[in-house]
């Protein structure tokens, strides 16, 4: 069996000093050098162990003034599911709600915007052929817990009522509900979850150190003909929040 790396061994170790209370939530740990030589290891295996504890939300670092131990956050269940939209609300909000915490989100809309390669070739047309991009930050508590950037093909809904996802009459009603509206009845959707590191552009909005693990998922809908009318990139805090898959069984 390999040697576990000295940075997980680090890593226990500090992890075990903070349950054992040696440090509370707010604390500032030892300098890298001290730990180092506490441990009988350099500052850059310190350094490796402290970045994973941070990505965790064991720890959180604080620029120009060094690292502390995180205040303890409850994690949000995020559930992933084709039977949570209802025409009653979006699925953010009842996962919220059945947690007890207030739902909101800012958004922004722009109109006819072409389409980059991935993104067109995702939803089935020509790189550059227009869309309707929104981008969404999604809050619990006035706390930011996920983003969300959607594309729509502008062929399918320009000169609808539906062409704003947050404007209009059904503003905020969601993607089927939206579709439905004016007659494109979605029948499943696809998504691809995978970990990554946040950007710099992604740890500050949701407020997590940079380059800490979140789940990236990519998310289709697709029309009962077949036909890719909306797609996303959804960004997750792994420290933050767990994502649970629901799966209906047909009977």
């Amino acid at each position: 069996m390999s040697e576990q790396p000295p940075y997980l061994r680090i890593a226990d170790e500090l992890r075990q000093r903070i349950a054992e209370h040696v440090w509370e939530p707010g604390d500032r740990l030892p300098s890298r050098a001290q730990i180092g030589q506490e441990c009988g290891v350099g500052e850059n295996v310190v350094r490796r162990a402290q970045e994973l504890l941070i990505s965790q939300g064991v720890l959180e670092g604080r620029a120009g003034s060094g690292t502390y131990v995180a205040e303890p956050r409850e994690r949000v269940r995020v559930v992933r599911s084709s039977a949570r939209e209802q025409p009653s609300g979006s699925p953010f909000r009842q996962d919220m709600k059945a947690l007890r915490r207030q739902a909101d989100w800012e958004s922004r809309t722009d109109a006819k915007v072409p389409a980059p390669a991935e993104i067109a070739s995702r939803l089935g047309i020509a790189e550059g052929e227009l869309c309707v991009r929104t981008t969404y930050e999604f809050l619990a508590d006035g706390k930011p817990v996920q983003l969300s950037t959607s594309w729509e093909p502008y062929a399918v809904t320009g000169g609808t009522l539906v062409v704003l996802p947050e404007g209009g009459p059904h503003a905020g009603a969601g993607v089927v509900n939206r579709m439905a509206a004016i007659g494109v009845t979605i029948s499943h959707a696809v998504e691809q979850p995978e970990p990554r590191h946040a950007t710099a552009e992604e740890a500050s909005l949701l407020g997590i150190q940079k380059a800490a693990l979140v789940t990236h998922i990519r998310r289709t809908y697709y029309s009962d003909e077949g036909r890719p009318v909306e797609t996303a990139d959804i960004v997750v805090p792994a420290a933050h929040c767990e994502i649970v898959y629901e799966i209906p069984i047909n009977r």
